[in-house]
C-alpha cells in the first residue's frame, strides 16, 4: 500500500487550516482533517507541558512523503513540529487512487 495518514499537531485551528491549505494546494497531501479540542502533555525542553492543540490528519502517499517532510518545518510555527506517519494498510481502492491523483504533482 502506498497511502500514508500523517499526524501533526498545531497551536490552534487558525494555524491548522493555513498549513492544511497550502500542503492541500501545493499537492503534499490529498486531504487534511483539521481535529480542534486536543490536548496534549509532553516534555519539552526540561519541563512537562499540558497545552490545547489542534491536530491534522494529513493523507498523502509514500512517494510525496520526502517532500512533505521537508516542506512542514518553513510552514509550521514550532521550533519543532511532529510529523509522524503510518502506513495505511487497506482502504477503499477508488478512495486510494484518488489519493494517488490528487497528490501527484502537476508536470
Amino acid at each position: 500500500m502506498d497511502a500514508l495518514l500523517c499526524l501533526c499537531t498545531c497551536p490552534d485551528p487558525a494555524a491548522a487550516r493555513q498549513l492544511a491549505e497550502t500542503l492541500v494546494d501545493e499537492r503534499l497531501a490529498a486531504c487534511v482533517n483539521i481535529v480542534p479540542g486536543l490536548r496534549s502533555v509532553y516534555r519539552w525542553q526540561g519541563a512537562t507541558h499540558c497545552d490545547e492543540e489542534t491536530l491534522l490528519l494529513i493523507k498523502t502517499t509514500r512517494a510525496r512523503y520526502p517532500a512533505l517532510q521537508a516542506r512542514l518545518p518553513a510552514l509550521h510555527p514550532y521550533e519543532l513540529p511532529e510529523l509522524v506517519a503510518v502506513e495505511v494498510a487497506d482502504g477503499l481502492p477508488a478512495y486510494l487512487r484518488w489519493l494517488a491523483d490528487a497528490t501527484r504533482p502537476v508536470e
